[in-house]
């Protein structure tokens, strides 16, 4: 099996793993216990917080563990634009982020009375900085832009756009959840960001929020007064310790990994380009993720394309992980400015630390078998 959908979810790394097993074995307290079997599992979650906090450089108290990234985005979009005591609100956000900001923003505005406006994107996948701008109002509570795109790895310009909000007073949150171990994360430049372990090769199921120290922010989960009252709920203490240690064990040598990659997936794009003259990159002239090479191959389906490669070995993906399966033409390529056949024959590919020379060249192969597989059934039909 040749995978290719490092964006969708990574394998554990061993260093997770090791952590984990204490948890899952003999220390199994549970951490608000006072008697020593607590104790032994709040040390682990204090330690957890306090290795993260010090990889990212910010102070212990601003993050939340969560259950993963939607709900750290959820926390963040709902958390911040509920907790003004005015009624008026208004939040910016782009057509291009992923579906735990997208779907939680839109349920403010339906049901919630919140205004919104969303921001577009040029066809490189760039938000149009001069109308976030204008766009920002009085009232503007909350602005969420998400920092590297799960579907084409394009980045955003944080700096420019931290500096707009700042300028403005408005809080800005970020969805760092693909951005983490691919590129410099500067937390300055934001009040709230979100992060999923099993992005950088730790467990599925948690993740943490990153809130500036002094904001406060409305919880959307109501029981025991967890991570000091923001989330409540026992925490997953096998996975909390996990995710330190995968988020060090990621950043070990991030720099060279992620040289690595773009050459890797550039290589890719080659064999693909070469094997199939039609296909076109997607988001190809903005900054991106070294790992994430999305492509369209024109007139052929998403689906069909996906189910071939996976009949040939190799695991690749249409976009986003958390549409059940489902293959529907992609909303940011589509708000892109992008020709729907192009957004429906779209194939995303993302790399990690397995992915080797070797498996590059077999799914380029791959590709073009399948293409030309394709095509002499098509010239066979027109012919019959």
């Amino acid at each position: 099996m040749i995978y290719l959908d490092y964006n969708a979810t990574t394998p554990l790394c061993d260093a997770a793993r090791e952590a984990m097993l204490p948890y899952l074995g003999r220390h199994f307290g549970n951490p608000s216990s006072v008697h020593a079997a607590g104790r032994d599992a709040r040390a682990a979650i204090d330690n957890s917080r306090d290795k993260l906090a010090g990889l990212l450089r910010v102070k212990p108290h601003e993050l939340i563990f969560t259950s993963g990234g939607t709900e750290s985005c959820n926390l963040a979009v709902l958390g911040l634009a509920r907790n003004r005591s005015s009624r008026a609100a208004h939040i910016i956000s782009a057509k291009t982020e992923h579906h735990a900001v997208l779907n939680a923003v839109e349920h403010l505005e339906k049901h919630e009375n919140i205004e919104v406006t969303w921001l577009n994107v040029a066809r490189d996948g760039i938000v149009d900085l001069d109308q976030l701008s204008k766009s920002i109002r009085p009232d503007t509570r909350l602005v969420s832009i998400m920092a590297a795109n799960n579907e084409t790895g394009v980045i955003q310009p944080m700096r420019e756009i931290s500096q707009i909000c700042r300028e403005h007073g408005v809080l800005l949150h970020t969805d760092m959840v693909q951005a983490f171990g691919k590129m410099d994360v500067d937390l300055s430049l934001v009040d709230a960001a979100s992060f999923a372990a099993h992005k950088f090769y730790g467990p599925k199921g948690i993740g943490f929020l990153y809130l500036r120290s002094g904001l406060s922010i409305q919880p959307i989960m109501f029981g025991g007064a967890h991570e000091n009252e923001r989330r409540p709920g026992t925490e997953n203490v096998a996975a909390i310790a996990a995710i330190a240690a995968a988020a060090e064990w990621t950043l070990r040598d991030r720099e060279s990994e992620q040289e690595r990659q773009a050459e890797l997936r550039d290589d890719l794009w080659m064999r693909i380009s070469q094997n199939v003259p039609d296909a076109k990159q997607n988001g190809q002239n903005a900054p991106r993720l070294a790992n994430t090479l999305n492509v369209s191959l024109l007139g052929l389906d998403s689906e069909m394309l996906l189910i071939a490669l996976d009949l040939e070995g190799v695991c690749a993906s249409s976009g986003s992980a958390c549409m059940v399966g489902s293959v529907v033409a992609s909303h940011v390529l589509l708000a892109m400015g992008l020709p729907i056949e192009r957004a429906r024959s779209a194939v995303r590919f993302s790399l990690g630390k397995w992915t080797t020379a070797d498996e590059i060249k077999r799914a380029g192969d791959a590709m073009g078998k399948i293409v030309n597989r394709f095509e002499t059934r098509k010239s066979a039909y027109a012919v019959a």
